[in-house]
């Protein structure tokens, strides 16, 4: 993940073109450009979790989303997060300035083998700020996810699963088979 070295406000980015085809998240101010995520190992995985959870909620009232969407956590310092999948009740979403400004129901990330201990810890510091209230971590490596939820303000887990199913807390509607996440 490259970073660009200068600190930018709210003001200046809102006003930064647009590259298309780049992935990049906003911390404490400094850009960071993201890799394009691999085929197999993310964007299969981040497509089969948005169709088995699309499938099972009312598109009505839920809206799950896989594109590029920037989840702003603050404006000062600018926090943007990029997640992989968010899982918004309509009623709640707030925007301004086209970006989101509350936290989905339910925020699935997808770890690459490049990513450290340490930007894990930042985006679920940035989670636990939003109060998103339940956070998957998706391992393609290791074939785990793991069930983080909100109590008493922090992301604690609750669970890590190689099998077994998945039961999204604000969508009891739904289950996700966790061998059904990986592409066979």
């Amino acid at each position: 993940m490259a970073t660009i070295p200068r600190v930018v406000s709210y003001e200046e980015w809102l006003h930064m073109p647009v590259v298309e085809d780049r992935i990049e998240e906003v911390v404490n101010g400094e850009i960071r450009i993201m890799p394009p995520n691999k085929w197999e190992s993310h964007s299969v995985v981040v497509d089969n979790l948005r169709r088995i959870l699309g499938n099972q909620l009312d598109p009505k009232t839920v809206r799950v989303v896989d594109t590029i969407f920037g989840l702003v956590i603050s404006e000062k310092p600018l926090t943007c997060r990029v997640p992989d999948l968010g899982v918004f009740r309509k009623e709640n979403i707030i925007t301004r300035d086209g970006y989101i400004r509350s936290a989905p129901e339910l925020i699935v990330e997808v770890l690459s083998p490049a990513n450290t201990r340490r930007e894990r810890a930042e985006k679920l510091s940035d989670h636990e700020r939003i109060e998103a209230p339940e956070v998957w971590v998706v391992s393609p490596e290791a074939r785990t996810v793991e069930v983080l939820r909100l109590e008493t303000g922090r992301l604690k887990t609750t669970a890590l699963l190689r099998e077994g199913q998945l039961h999204p807390i604000h969508f009891p509607e739904a289950v996700v088979d966790v061998t059904s996440i990986w592409d066979e």
